[in-house]
């Protein structure tokens, strides 16, 4: 499994370049098998091109922010796992606003996104932790 925050930033926060951003996603996608985990709406019609199978967290804002609040102080003495090693958990309010307006500034293009792929793909929308939970179990 592949985390897109533990590949697209360097240490201090820095992001790579786009460039550099699709190079590595292509490379994955271009093995025979892969899981990739993370959201960068720049990136994601190469991800989506080559998927067999799409899985869409579509969460509540609250859970999201919960989540990443959580998140934030959990690991804010350290780094996340899913990270660039080295990399320091920070609270980030331009990140906490980016969650909290996903339904209405990002959500809809990727769904409408989904929505274009050709029927051979396996689309997944799922609406909570539990719903997510019992997709898996039935994996």
């Amino acid at each position: 499994m592949y985390y897109l925050d533990a590949l697209l930033w360097k240490p201090d926060w820095e992001p790579v370049s786009k460039e550099e951003q699709r190079k590595t996603q292509e490379e994955l996608v271009s093995q025979e098998q892969w899981i990739i985990d993370g959201n960068y709406n720049s990136t994601l019609d190469v991800r989506l091109n080559a998927a067999d199978t799409v899985v869409f967290l579509n969460f509540n804002r609250t859970l999201c922010i919960y989540r990443v609040l959580k998140r934030m102080i959990q690991y804010r003495n350290g780094g996340r796992p899913d990270m660039v090693a080295g990399q320091k958990e920070r609270f980030n309010l331009k990140f906490v606003k980016w969650v909290w307006n996903y339904p209405t500034n990002n959500r809809p293009t990727v769904l409408r996104k989904l929505s274009r792929l050709s029927g051979d793909k396996e689309i997944v929308i799922l609406s909570s932790p539990k719903e997510a939970e019992k997709w898996l179990e039935n994996r």
